[in-house]
């Protein structure tokens, strides 16, 4: 059987979690090519990549959310469509699918097979928590942006049979934990300095950030900014006290492993963020909208807590596979 695996690499959370797939996808007996689209990661992948792609990526702002300029002005449709177009989809028996559009929609152009293995697949789910306030156009966006024909998601919680909890990379999942009484930042929709206005008002604590926005190495009292990488970000989040972070799925779900403690805050109009946040916010983690001075008693408060919420994420990972190649080959 000939497989393409494609990924969104539009943030760190899908090649972070294809790190641990694909070792996994080539023990089987299948032909494997791997493809990538998005520009927006700062995690490698140690594999060869068969097709590179421009794809569609949303641009992290500094106030928030997304920058929809940015997004705007980096897209290019007929790049996009052109890449549907071309990709020889035919070529293969199966697409294994995290969140990527141009095998998507070349899947669907000319009947190939795709399955989702993503988390986005299982924030659509029925079951899955939803915020209180609708956003009918996020909602769809995310069903449409990489359409397949069956979909094996992953989410905080099993919420039905073809929902799992989430893949913890194996470098996270056996690594040892200590508490160095830092606390690991993450929040790549805010710039450093709102980040520095917020965080210098609690002294009594010790902030890692992690930044999308500068290279240079910042430090201002209690608060050190350095640019992101996996290796550094690892290291600070295994001797953390406490992740504060977006309302992403990967980072939240390796703290709530490590028995870390974790504070959010939801991207502004990203619904997927906002799902999560629900989904995090029923399981007792707290949420915070936005990083303003009117939440620093909720940071504060959060500091000086020292709740932990319990969670089990077996590693079922190559489960999984099996279940999409059997479903793959019953058709």
């Amino acid at each position: 059987m000939k497989v393409l695996y494609a990924i969104q690499g539009t943030g760190n959370g899908h090649l972070s979690r294809a790190r641990d797939i694909i070792p996994i996808l080539k023990t089987k007996n299948i032909d494997l090519d791997i493809l990538i689209s998005g520009n927006q990661a700062d995690v490698d992948l140690p594999h060869t990549i068969k097709y590179k792609f421009h794809g569609l990526s949303f641009i992290f702002g500094k106030k928030g959310g997304v920058d929809l300029w940015k997004t705007y002005t980096s897209s290019n449709l007929t790049e996009l469509r052109n890449d549907i177009k071309k990709l020889p989809i035919s070529n293969y028996h199966l697409i294994i699918n995290d969140f990527e559009p141009v095998s998507a929609w070349a899947a669907k152009r000319k009947n190939v097979p795709c399955v989702s293995f993503s988390h986005q697949a299982a924030v659509l789910s029925k079951n899955a928590p939803k915020p209180t306030k609708p956003n009918f156009i996020g909602a769809q966006i995310l069903k449409r942006y990489a359409p397949t024909e069956k979909q094996f998601g992953l989410h905080f919680k099993a919420y039905n049979s073809e929902v799992f909890t989430p893949i913890i990379r194996k470098e996270i999942r056996e690594a040892k934990t200590e508490n160095l009484n830092h606390y690991t930042v993450y929040l790549p929709a805010y710039d450093d300095d709102r980040i520095l206005s917020i965080l210098s008002l609690i002294p009594n604590a010790q902030w890692q950030v992690f930044s999308k926005h500068n290279k240079e190495k910042r430090i201002n009292g209690n608060v050190t900014i350095q640019a992101i990488n996996n290796d550094a970000f690892i290291k600070s989040l295994l001797t953390c006290k406490g992740l504060f972070c977006g309302g992403g799925f990967e980072a939240p779900a390796e703290a709530l492993f490590l028995k870390k403690k974790l504070m959010v805050i939801p991207m502004k109009g990203q619904y997927e963020q906002q799902c999560n946040a629900a989904a995090l916010k029923q399981m007792g983690v707290p949420v915070i909208p936005e990083l303003k001075k009117k939440h620093l008693s909720k940071i504060k408060k959060w500091v000086t807590n020292n709740e932990r919420v319990n969670v089990n994420f077996p590693n079922q990972t190559e489960d999984i596979i099996d279940q999409i190649l059997a479903y793959a080959k019953s058709k």
